[in-house]
């Protein structure tokens, strides 16, 4: 009896630690948050540069010194060109939607409707459905805060833009001590810790050569055409395209089939097709061609749950969920996968071993 108490409070030991884990856990996070922008680029960055810093490390002898280095290649070859060209594209996209705003007012619905009464209950239901003056008044508002946002270069945006290569900078110092570190926390055998690093390094190179470059070579090739053919503000359709093209299911065409549509409505039958035959073999081979070759099957994610992870990620963390939205689906499905496998081999396992391998 007088050993009861004691014997309660060894029960209660391992529930009162993993609540206060939990909560450590939760504050982490809490804390955490401000810097997770900062945290989630320099990651990506300290991935995709990581080849490059091993072979500057391996030449130095110094993984501080290569850190330093890999650190200011990085802000020269990625950072200063993408705000510059960010900041012109989208200065540009703001001065011209001023002039496509007024390409869908009520008089040019009207007019269309007379031209060509065959398509009037099409187009009433399409006006009567979506209000394009107003979406592209919210899009000329976004893209102005965007563009404002970049050029302005608020403090909010410096020193996150310090943080990302304060943290890429450690990162890269102390890459192998960081991984030790989760190799020794996980409670994974050292076959699923390289099967999870594998996943998230191919994800995050899947996330930003595949979708962001590919998006960016789209709306480029959609707005270069719309310039060819004298369509008004090819910029702004260009960036548009990039952005849609970003989203999974979505895509450039949904910009470039519409225009073509409307200069067939318009008579430009000879335009009409050279943007259907240019969106359709050029643009979209680039989704079906150069995407498979500079992603391959890294990705490894069906279209409708990469869909959800980007436009999730979007909504709900902003810009770095283009990266982390498909990054911490990408991880939850290898741990599934590797759950599954635990449990398909201790049903295979004899009893004796079953024990052993719950705890790798």
């Amino acid at each position: 009896m007088l050993h009861a108490p004691q014997f309660s409070n060894q029960r209660q030991a391992p529930i009162t630690l993993a609540v206060v884990i939990l909560l450590g856990l939760a504050l982490c996070a809490f804390m955490a948050k401000p810097f997770l922008g900062a945290l989630v680029w320099s990651t990506t960055l300290a991935v995709l540069f990581a080849p490059f810093d091993l072979a500057i490390s391996k030449g130095l002898g110094s993984r501080g010194l290569s850190a330093l280095i890999t650190a200011m290649v990085t802000a020269c070859v990625v950072v200063v060109p993408a705000i510059l060209i960010a900041g012109t594209l989208l200065n540009e996209a703001v001065r011209s939607a001023a002039l496509v705003v007024p390409m869908f007012d009520a008089e040019d619905w009207t007019r269309l409707m007379g031209e060509h009464p065959w398509v009037v209950p099409a187009l009433q239901w399409i006006h009567e459905k979506v209000d394009f003056p107003d979406v592209m008044r919210t899009a000329t508002s976004a893209l102005a805060t965007w563009s404002g946002s970049v050029l302005r270069a608020s403090f909010s945006g410096v020193a996150n833009l310090l943080l990302t290569f304060y943290f890429l900078f450690y990162l890269l110092r102390d890459r192998e001590k960081i991984t030790g570190a989760a190799r020794l926390h996980l409670p994974l055998s050292e076959p699923e810790f390289s099967q999870l690093t594998r996943r998230v390094t191919d994800t995050i190179f899947a996330s930003v050569f595949g979708t962001v470059a590919v998006a960016a070579l789209q709306g480029g090739l959609g707005g270069l055409m719309f310039w060819w053919l004298g369509l008004p503000a090819p910029v702004f359709w260009g960036v548009l395209m990039a952005f849609l093209a970003i989203v999974p299911f979505l895509g450039a065409f949904v910009i470039w089939a519409p225009a073509a549509v409307f200069l067939a409505l318009s008579g430009a039958y000879t335009s009409a097709i050279v943007l259907t035959i240019w969106g359709t073999l050029v643009v979209g081979l680039v989704d079906n061609v150069v995407y498979p070759i500079l992603v391959g099957n890294k990705l490894r994610m069906q279209t409708m749950l990469s869909f959800i992870a980007v436009v999730g990620g979007l909504v709900f963390i902003g810009a770095p969920g283009v990266v982390l939205g498909p990054l911490l689906l990408a991880v939850t499905l290898t741990l599934v996968q590797i759950w599954r496998s635990r449990a398909a081999a201790s049903i295979d396992a004899p009893p004796q071993q079953r024990d052993a391998m719950q705890c790798p």
